[in-house]
């Protein structure tokens, strides 16, 4: 089976092909430049980027991976969760190939993807895959931070979620506070490397509460407060590295910690992340020295597969229609909202 996947959700039009279980090709445009002058994604402008890149991405894609269009037996793209106006170009441009084509076409949820993306190894999803069910998965990005239990493939439930700001926008708010450029996140995690994690103590949200949720806005109003209580602060090159070690400190602990008390309530083995906020290295280095010391195995998904990408969209498609599942139909429509069951 040769599949084409489409992925438009937020700002990254990426293209993928995927055959038997291997990805030939993960094209992915990225408009950080663009919506940088804005300090955040602009839905409407990314929109526009999706409309212009969408077939030259998907292209590159096929000519990467040497397959011809008619050599295609079937589609995917994200369905949902994402922005309305970005999903709709990568889902509507898939289901017109699809019936060009008159292939099987199939809608994919971003964060079910992101399940399966620490198991893409080597440009192949790894064999070990059953091997480790069930385990506990974080999926962390800029709009979501999630615990999931996935208890067999393509069988999962939602331990906790977002109350309000996710761990990537707590980053990027934060790090706006402080005058950093968009997006903050990888800039704060640079930073952070010079700082000391001790300097300054912020709150970790809901961390000792028996849920799995998350809520990281009590942070960030801290940190707002901090930084008006201590303006100078901000003049100071050292203070502001040991300002960003003590947000991510808080951040990450409060991610692996709430983690592993999940996998050992659960008794898996296992634990995965996911999701755009894991190229963090503070967290894969926390989540890495939790995990060897509570003798969890830990698959992290690999960096160029964390951020949005249709890799990840076209080995989870293949695996449902390969488990035969239904295919979507190419009369429907987008699910912005759509939340992982």
């Amino acid at each position: 089976m040769i599949l084409l996947a489409l992925e438009t959700s937020c700002d990254e039009t990426s293209a993928a092909v995927v055959q038997d279980g291997k990805v030939l090709a993960n094209v992915v445009s990225s408009q950080i430049k663009l919506h940088a002058e804005y300090g955040g994604v602009v839905p409407e402008l990314a929109a526009r980027e999706h409309l212009k890149n969408v077939l030259p991405v998907a292209q590159a894609a096929l000519r990467e991976a040497a397959v011809e269009v008619a050599q295609i037996d079937a589609v995917a793209a994200t369905q949902g969760p994402g922005l309305g106006i970005a999903l709709l170009i990568g889902f509507k441009a898939a289901q017109a190939v699809a019936f060009a084509l008159n292939k099987p076409f199939i809608g994919i949820n971003h964060h079910e993807a992101h399940l399966y993306s620490p198991w893409i190894d080597a440009e192949k999803m790894t064999a070990d895959f059953a091997a480790f069910q069930p385990n506990v998965s974080l999926i962390v990005s800029g709009g979501h931070t999630m615990l999931v239990l996935v208890r067999a493939e393509l069988k999962h439930s939602v331990l906790g979620g977002t109350i309000d700001d996710a761990a990537g926008e707590c980053f990027d708010k934060t790090g706006k506070l402080m005058g950093l450029p968009y997006p903050a996140g990888p800039i704060i995690d640079r930073l952070a490397e010079q700082g000391n994690p001790a300097a300054f103590d912020f709150p970790r949200p809901l961390m000792h509460d028996a849920n799995d949720d998350f809520s990281f806005s009590g942070l960030k109003t801290s940190v707002r407060y901090f930084i008006r209580d201590h303006p100078e602060l901000m003049a100071d090159r050292q203070k502001v590295a040991d300002l960003c070690a003590s947000v991510q400190a808080a951040i990450v602990e409060v991610l692996v910690k709430k983690t592993i008390r999940a996998a050992k309530r659960e008794r898996v083995r296992c634990i995965t992340a996911s999701g755009g906020v894991t190229c963090n290295r503070g967290l894969r280095q926390a989540l890495d020295a939790a995990c060897k010391k509570n003798y969890f195995t830990l698959r992290l998904a690999d960096k160029s597969l964390c951020t949005d990408n249709a890799a990840m969209i076209g080995i989870l498609a293949e695996r449902k229609l390969r488990a035969n599942l239904p295919v979507a139909n190419l009369d429907e429509e987008i699910k912005p909202g759509w939340s992982l069951a």
